[in-house]
């Protein structure tokens, strides 16, 4: 590969997968959230744009611009579109590009298919989450939906979270879920984990030590009492969990408060809005929550995460742009390494 940073280079999605798997994607989304803590980020607002297919099925194309300080120095967005009824096509539901900025000149440096890359840290974030706040090693993990999010946990689960005995999956689609398990059992099996098929997704929660909706539903049906103690839920869905999980969890945490305050599609939006929900630091008077603290906060050591060993932890991740350009940003000096990568003309 010709290193001039003059030119444009593009990655498919092959050669990030390839590079993903040279990288620690935990260790990299946790740097850029204590670097977002530090306030060593900028994250601009994203810009939705939301409309219906003609076949009736909902789409959106979504623009997250960021900029990630400290080892990485790096600005750039990342569009990711999706339409709900792709995979009826046998498409992926979701498809976009990350484009990494230069620094100097502003210009586009590196243009990469990031579906894989958002995937990742998507995982990533569960992963860091899951370290930090898990009480004890986790011995069951109940993950909801059978697409691309949810294989992606379920392969870097078994990549970076040791003592996992059992993966418990549930989709609605039950030929999806039983698919998914095939796919993976090689991989668990390697890792001495075992996975099973839940008829229901209360099937899959009861019990587990780490709850992960992976689903693209609008309506909430994850209540309080499905809910071990001590357990953790990270909720990268929009709705999976009902009011009364966020009302009842022993800690509430977001990775922005800002951007989710803001959202009108996910439920902590709508309940800041009706005055049920508010930020941390923020005075909650009686019948209020109050989120606890950001994650990147939790990482840096500035707050607890767990307050008793007992609480239900309740994640709330937005998909953060600087955890996209931080994770890009590794994965095009990987490829700039080892000549992996297309020349495009300007």
């Amino acid at each position: 590969m010709n290193n001039d940073a003059t030119a444009l280079w593009y990655l498919t999605e092959e050669e990030t997968r390839w590079a993903c798997q040279r990288l620690d994607p935990v260790k990299i989304v946790r740097e850029a959230l204590v670097l977002q803590a530090e306030g060593r980020t900028t994250l601009p607002a994203e810009a939705y744009l939301g409309w219906t297919s003609p076949s009736g099925a909902a789409a959106r194309s979504l623009n997250m611009p960021g900029y990630v300080g400290g080892p990485f120095e790096m600005a750039g967005t990342k569009i990711i579109n999706g339409c709900l009824d792709n995979p009826e096509r046998g498409l992926p539901r979701a498809s976009g590009l990350t484009m990494l900025f230069d620094r100097q000149t502003a210009r586009i440096r590196c243009v990469m298919a990031s579906a894989h890359v958002s995937a990742f840290r998507t995982a990533a974030v569960t992963l860091a989450s899951a370290q930090a706040l898990l009480p004890q090693k986790v011995l069951t993990v109940g993950v909801i939906g059978a697409g691309v999010i949810a294989r992606t946990h379920i392969e870097l689960l078994a990549r970076s979270l040791p003592g996992i005995a059992a993966i418990v999956l549930h989709d609605r689609d039950p030929r999806r879920a039983a698919a998914l398990a095939d796919e993976v059992d090689a991989l668990l099996r390697a890792q001495g984990i075992r996975i099973s098929l839940a008829d229901t997704a209360r099937e899959a929660v009861l019990g587990a030590d780490l709850v992960i909706p992976a689903t693209t539903t609008t309506q909430g049906y994850i209540a309080y009492d499905w809910l071990s103690r001590g357990c953790v839920v990270v909720n990268v869905s929009l709705d999976d969990v009902l009011p009364d999980v966020v009302m009842e969890a022993g800690t509430l945490l977001v990775d922005d408060w800002a951007l989710v305050r803001d959202d009108e599609h996910r439920l902590l939006g709508r309940m800041h809005r009706t005055g049920r929900v508010v930020g941390p630091g923020e005075h909650a008077g009686a019948g209020v929550r109050r989120v606890d603290a950001e994650l990147g906060e939790v990482f840096a050591g500035r707050h607890p995460g767990r307050y008793h060993p007992d609480d239900v932890i309740l994640v709330n991740p937005f998909g953060l742009a600087i955890e996209d350009i931080a994770l890009a940003t590794e994965v095009y000096r990987i490829a700039m390494r080892e000549g992996r990568g297309i020349a495009l003309p300007r």
